[in-house]
């Protein structure tokens, strides 16, 4: 098989590509990577210097694709689908690309913030910094509910590039900081996303890893 993607089932940025792939069908083969296993380490740094996940590889082309971004915008245009991650016009394009960034930056990124953090030893906690990103995450929140008053997915009425981004993104996100009754339009835009048939097959397969996932303080 041609294409291989280089990832861990529980890395929230792994779930971006899984979603847009799963999406149209494509064929490809997962390498699971552990970084805590030497083996696996030593080879996926022999793949990817800067030991980021995911990464693809495509054998038939001679390329190593890394970002989960990259990836799919890769995927776009040397395996397209039935389903048109990137829109063909110019303009919804951006659109996408922009609701994209917004969900790696200012969720993805507070999020993982807070994650990091309950896996830090006892008395080298950064209580400032997680509170810091749990205001980004209210304020990004604030945005998406008056974006998702009007709209299906991210951007308008197609699913697309950034609503791979969106999803592992708000399903890790409610799990720091919950939407509660304030954001009832993120809350069902989140749900959306989880009866979407590739989303929900990635969180099948995550399942025997989320005991690894630190869901309490502490």
């Amino acid at each position: 098989m041609s294409l291989t993607m280089h990832l861990h089932p529980l890395a929230s940025f792994c779930w971006k590509p899984l979603i847009a792939l799963y999406e149209n069908g494509t064929p490809f083969d997962v390498v699971i990577v552990d970084l805590g296993n030497e083996q696996s380490r030593a080879a996926f740094l022999r793949l990817s210097p800067a030991g980021k996940m995911p990464v693809l590889r495509d054998a038939a082309r001679g390329q190593t694709v890394p970002e989960s971004t990259i990836v799919i915008e890769y995927l776009a245009v040397h395996y397209p689908g039935p389903t048109a991650l990137i829109p063909a016009d110019a303009d919804l394009a951006r659109q996408v690309r922009t609701a994209d960034r917004f969900y790696d930056f200012y969720v993805q990124e507070p999020m993982q913030k807070i994650v990091g953090d309950r896996l830090r030893p006892q008395g080298q906690t950064d209580p400032f910094g997680v509170e810091q990103a749990r205001a980004q995450l209210r304020a990004s929140y604030a945005i998406i509910e008056t974006e998702m008053q009007s709209r299906i997915w991210a951007v308008g009425e197609t699913f697309t590039m950034a609503d791979c981004a969106a999803a592992p993104a708000l399903f890790y996100a409610n799990k720091v900081e919950p939407f509660g009754d304030r954001f009832p339009a993120v809350g069902r835009y989140h749900d959306r996303l989880l009866q979407r048939p590739s989303f929900a097959r990635v969180i099948e397969e995550a399942q025997p890893y989320f005991k690894f996932f630190p869901y309490n303080d502490g």
